[in-house]
This record gives C-alpha cells, sequence and structure tokens, in this order.
C-alpha cells in the first residue's frame, strides 16, 4: 500500500470538498506569506485563475463513475481518463512549469483519492441520509489579482445544490445542505490533517502552479480574435411583428458585450443567448430583439470585444427605402409568375372556344 494511500483513505468521505488538482512534493512554506507575496506576470492579459471540477455519480451501493477536469479561465487543460485511471494533458503547456516526477507524484495522489473517495462514499452513504441515485460536485482552485495577491476558493454541492464552501479557512455548510453539511463540517474541523492539505493545495500549490501554466500558456491565452458579425429577422408567431437576430462568432477571449440599440440607447427587450464554443477555441453568441416590425428601422446591433480596440462594431438594420427595395425584389418575381400564368390561361380558354 503506497504512503498516499495510507494519507489519504481514512479522509476520503471529507476530502471531495478539497477536489485535488496539484500537490507539490517540496516542503510547504508557510501558506499566508505565500499567500501574500507571489508575483503577478506584469500587465497580464487573459484568464487568471484555474479550478479543477470533480463530477461523481452514485447509481447504488456498487456503482460510481467520476469524472474530473481542470481549467484555465474557460480553457480545458486536463481531462481524467476513468478507465485507464490517468490525467489527460490538453494542450502541450497542460503542466505548466511542474517537472516529471511532480506531475507523476500529483497523478498518483488523483488516483487514490478518485478510488478511495467513491470507496468510503458509499461506506457512509447510509450513515448521512444519502438517497441513491446521487451525484456530488466539487470545485477548488485560486485566482490572481492584479494587486498581486490570491483568492482560493472551495465549493462542494449535492445533486445541484450547495452544500459546502471554504470561507476564512474555515468549512461553512450551505442552508440548503441542512444537518448532513453541518456534520460533514463538523468532521472536517476535528482532523488537523485535512486542513494541512487543504491549505497547501489551495494556498501554496495551486497559486505556484497558476504561475506556471499562464507563462507556459501564454501565447494561446493572451491571443485575441476579432469577431464576424451578421444580421438576419425571422417572423415570430405574433402577426405584424420581427424577430431580429444579431449573431456574432469567432471571438477569442470569451467576454462580449453585445446590445440592439436605438441611436444611443440601448433596448431593454434585448435577449441574450449562451455563449456557445467553436471546434477551433472561439465563441458563437446569438443576440435577439422581438420589435414590432415597421419600428425595426433605425436599430443597429453593437458589438464591444477586447480584440477591437475599442472600436465597437455597428450593424444597422435596413432604413425604409432598404426595406422597400427588398420588398420590390420579393413582390417583382411574383408578379411576374403570376402575368404569366393568366396569360398562359387566356391562351388555353381562347383556343378552347375558337374549338
Amino acid at each position: 500500500m503506497s504512503w498516499a494511500l495510507l494519507l489519504f483513505r481514512p479522509w476520503a468521505p471529507f476530502l471531495w470538498i478539497f477536489p485535488v488538482s496539484v500537490l507539490s512534493s517540496s516542503p510547504a512554506s508557510p501558506f499566508l506569506l505565500t499567500f501574500l507575496t507571489l508575483p503577478l506576470p506584469t500587465a497580464f492579459q487573459g484568464p487568471t485563475s484555474y479550478q479543477a471540477i470533480q463530477i461523481s455519480s452514485f447509481a447504488n451501493s456498487s456503482w460510481a463513475q467520476t469524472q474530473g477536469s481542470g481549467w484555465v479561465g474557460d480553457v480545458q487543460i486536463h481531462g481524467w481518463d476513468s478507465a485507464a485511471d490517468r490525467a489527460i494533458f490538453l494542450k502541450s503547456w497542460s503542466k505548466g512549469n511542474f517537472s516529471d516526477e511532480e506531475v507523476a507524484e500529483v497523478e498518483e495522489i488523483i488516483q487514490v483519492y478518485l478510488s478511495g473517495f467513491v470507496l468510503e462514499v458509499q461506506d457512509h452513504a447510509s450513515e448521512f441520509q444519502m438517497q441513491y441515485p446521487f451525484e456530488i460536485q466539487g470545485i477548488a482552485g485560486c485566482q490572481l489579482h492584479p494587486g498581486g495577491g490570491t483568492e482560493s476558493f472551495v465549493r462542494g454541492a449535492l445533486g445541484g445544490l450547495d452544500f459546502v464552501s471554504l470561507k476564512n479557512y474555515s468549512c461553512v455548510p450551505a442552508p440548503e445542505g441542512g444537518s448532513r453539511a453541518q456534520r460533514i463540517c463538523e468532521l472536517v474541523s476535528q482532523y488537523k490533517g485535512i486542513r494541512d492539505i487543504g491549505e497547501k493545495l489551495l494556498f501554496e500549490t495551486c497559486p505556484r502552479y497558476l504561475l506556471g501554466v499562464l507563462d507556459a500558456g501564454k501565447t494561446e491565452l493572451q491571443r485575441k480574435v476579432k469577431p464576424e458579425a451578421w444580421l438576419s429577422a425571422s417572423r415570430p408567431p405574433s402577426p405584424g411583428r420581427l424577430l431580429l437576430v444579431c449573431h456574432v462568432s469567432g471571438f477569442y477571449p470569451k467576454p462580449v458585450w453585445v446590445m440592439w440599440m436605438r441611436g444611443e440607447q440601448e433596448q431593454r427587450g434585448t435577449r441574450r443567448g449562451d455563449v456557445l464554443p467553436h471546434a477551433d477555441g472561439t465563441w458563437y453568441l446569438r443576440v435577439t430583439l422581438d420589435v414590432v416590425a415597421r419600428e425595426a428601422a433605425g436599430l443597429s446591433c453593437r458589438v464591444r470585444h477586447s480584440s477591437l480596440g475599442g472600436q465597437d462594431i455597428v450593424l444597422h438594420w435596413g432604413n425604409p427605402i432598404s426595406i422597400g427595395l427588398i420588398s420590390l425584389a420579393i413582390v417583382v418575381p411574383l408578379l411576374i409568375l403570376l402575368i404569366g400564368f393568366l396569360c398562359g390561361f387566356l391562351r388555353r380558354w381562347s383556343y378552347q372556344s375558337i374549338s
């Protein structure tokens, strides 16, 4: 049995509020000092956070499945192959500045943690009145601030509802967690080892890893891709109305501001869809406005994005002349078809009359 198993197994039912992301093999320095003195890359542009996500699904007392992932901002850089029990490095720079030895140790700790976690949760499910099937979610990580400090975070959820979190270095039960969450926090507070491991992961290792991975991946993380934008429209169920659609596509990074405008006035009826990923890592957004058709003229869609250098994209919906031309382009072919049909009908009618 490895040292990691001896270390983690007794506390596995409670460690899910500290999902293991990275753990250094170097001796721990005082975490508060590390928290205060971490250097921040000068004028860093791009994401400044790392978070590890764990989702464990328990169908019954003998079957469970765990998914794990690691993210820098909105970019996934780690996965977990539960079949092979190995980490998946999705980027060439996913290891940051960690050595191969450190990475191997981290991988072993995660293996032991996940296997022990599942076994212990199943063993204690009845004690904590867990009704199958259920799902446990955990997220832990750290974020750098412009002033040079860091903020670490831990949140646990049961079935999608807040369960516990970390505040001022203490486990805090969520109101939604009820007595079960309170009991978990009481048990965690009794184990100094848990606190020591959590503090090291959150306040020493995570910031050190984050600084390394931000530097290793800066070419990709700091890239900027300008969006393309276009307008379209469809008719909603209500007669006499138009659903105007502003499409914004191919932009990076993810944050973007899109609004339907009349002059300089934002339109309160603007509806923003979900920001969806493209296969190349860029993003797509659809923003709509339901209006009376005759009031559509004069509206515009404004797009703001960090890649545009302060020069917003502004797309104007057609004015009355352009709408008239569009209508004319539709009506004229219909009239030609109608005239052709009438002429053919009259010729056939005349021929039949002569006969």
